[in-house]
């Protein structure tokens, strides 16, 4: 496509970074790399901890862990997310239970969370979609109340608020993604935060495999050995670094997708008056980071057509998931509590536009044409 959907980020400082943990043989987790991410994200977000992970799925299995997510737990959580947002408390025994989402952000819908509960609720995990907060006072209220832990999905939200505080900051834990897709990338990678020390020395040894091998390191023990199970959580160092030249311009890459975003919604926003097509909404509480631009068709099959359209103009665009609740695996590990209003409904309507750090304005242009085109609009 001359007008990819997404582009990975890239500063021109990854290499040289990447140079330096190759000549200093140092290559493998927790290096110099690893601990300068760990000390940028915990400073942005305020959070006790953040552990560097493999994925963002990995950071939530992590989550589900320590949580002590295990068979027969009941878990809430919206279908509309990527299936890892499920899988990782799958993977423990627990049974999924999805609530509707609000139709304008896409997010969970707070009001219907309490509704779901039984006495085998142990967590509630908030997906904040596109970078834009959920309704947190309310789900932490409820969380509170219930004596519930929260486990945010933040796969989109690096340098995202709610109410000023960082998204993945304000639960127990939160989930980063820096998938090659997210605004800041290590290819495949994310980032476990913990808001305060009480899961931190758990965290760090689920994350060594299951043992204490980081205190090993620190010369607290003379030999390191198995204290609870665990896995390998631990990226490359040299991921690590093609990290670190992101987040040393995290403000440039974030002003340039605002600025993308903005000239896209202003752009389309005739459309909208017009009643063909629906922008995303931004609640006056939170502060999102551009993550995606999209749009909202009348239905399937007027998005059908317009994917067609752009294709047949050498633009890709890219839908969205495919609400879990209706797949194989979403019939075998989970139920949808309520009735779904909006779940699939909007799910069908959403598509998602070409954004990516450095998208040209004449691109970015000619994608705003296009859709005009496809609507008859002039």
């Amino acid at each position: 496509m001359r007008i990819n959907f997404n582009v990975p980020p890239y500063t021109g400082k990854e290499f040289d970074y990447i140079k330096e943990c190759v000549e200093a043989q140092k290559i493998c987790g927790d290096g110099k790399y690893t601990a300068l991410d760990n000390e940028w994200i915990e400073k942005k977000t305020g959070v006790a901890k953040t552990l560097l992970t493999t994925s963002c799925t990995h950071a939530t299995e992590m989550s589900a862990i320590l949580a002590g997510i295990r068979e027969g737990d009941e878990v809430i959580m919206p279908s509309y997310t990527f299936v890892s947002t499920a899988n990782a408390f799958v993977l423990r025994g627990a049974k999924v239970v999805f609530v509707d989402i609000r139709p304008d952000t896409m997010n969970i819908d707070e009001n219907l969370i309490e509704d779901a509960i039984t006495p085998r609720t142990r967590a509630i995990v908030p997906v904040h979609y596109a970078g834009v907060g959920c309704e947190m006072d309310t789900i932490m209220d409820i969380a509170k109340r219930h004596s519930l832990l929260v486990i945010e999905d933040a796969a989109q939200g690096v340098m995202s608020t709610y109410k000023g505080k960082a998204l993945g900051a304000i639960g127990d834990f939160g989930n980063y993604s820096f998938h090659e897709t997210k605004n800041y990338s290590m290819g495949e990678g994310g980032a476990l935060l913990l808001r305060d020390e009480t899961f931190v020395d758990d965290a760090i040894i689920i994350r060594e495999k299951g043992t204490n091998r980081t205190l090993y390191k620190l010369g607290k023990v003379d030999k390191y050995s198995w204290i609870m199970p665990g896995s390998s959580y631990l990226p490359s160092d040299m991921n690590a670094a093609y990290l670190y030249a992101q987040l040393t311009m995290a403000e440039e890459i974030n002003n340039d997708r605002m600025d993308h975003y903005n000239r896209y919604y202003e752009a389309l926003r005739p459309l909208a008056e017009a009643g063909l097509i629906e922008l995303p909404y931004v609640p006056k509480e939170c502060v999102h980071n551009a993550h995606m631009f999209y749009i909202k068709c009348k239905d399937f099959e007027e998005r059908k057509g317009l994917i067609e359209y752009l294709l047949s103009n050498d633009i890709l665009p890219a839908s969205h998931y495919v609400p879990l609740h209706s797949s194989k695996a979403g019939l075998q590990y989970s139920e949808f509590h309520g009735e779904d209003r909006f779940t699939t409904k909007e799910s069908e309507r959403l598509l998602r536009l070409p954004m990516y750090y450095k998208l040209t304005n004449d691109d970015l242009d000619e994608v705003v044409r296009r859709v005009k085109e496809y609507y008859k609009f002039t």
